[in-house]
């Protein structure tokens, strides 16, 4: 099974998606690793990404799916703002969807209380401005605690296997 957990910035897909792979006895993945170097320095001086600096990215992170699934599996915490960002990720049919949603004013206030983070908070205007919502997978609330968030996944991802 692979998993990739979306959503803008703050939302908590790290430690929603680290909780599946633990829960399902699999390698965790933060998209974030993935970067190239001059990805990291643009958004470090506050700059946002484009189409172009994110298709290395995005294939690396499709690279890196495609050799999981051949282990087994993996679970991939991912922006995967657009809907063709999704399409390059979507690498076989074993891909399972979980999308965290929130409104600005939390989702700002998680990022600004962020420490050592090359993703500045001035910068999620541009992602919530991007993000395309997908009609697929399972669309999560990060009003919920983390552990509500991750049991709704499992049973979601239980009933998809």
């Amino acid at each position: 099974m692979l998993i990739i957990v979306t959503g803008v910035s703050g939302t908590g897909k790290t430690t929603i998606a680290s909780g599946l792979a633990n829960h399902f006895n699999l390698p965790f993945f933060d998209a974030d690793h993935f970067h190239p170097a001059e990805n990291i320095e643009k958004m470090s001086q506050g700059f946002p990404l484009d189409d172009q600096d994110r298709m290395p990215w995005l294939q690396a992170l499709a690279n890196k799916l495609i050799e999981s699934q051949k282990s087994g599996g993996a679970v991939l915490a991912c922006s995967a703002l657009k809907e063709d960002y999704r399409k390059i990720l979507n690498v076989s049919d074993q891909v399972r969807w979980i999308h965290l949603k929130g409104d600005r004013d939390l989702i700002w206030e998680r990022m600004l209380a962020r420490k050592n983070h090359y993703m500045k908070a001035g910068m999620l205007d541009s992602q919530i401005a991007t993000w395309e919502d997908p009609a697929y997978g399972l669309h999560l609330s990060i009003r919920q605690s983390p552990e509500e968030m991750i049991s709704q996944a499992i049973s979601f991802l239980d009933k998809e296997v």
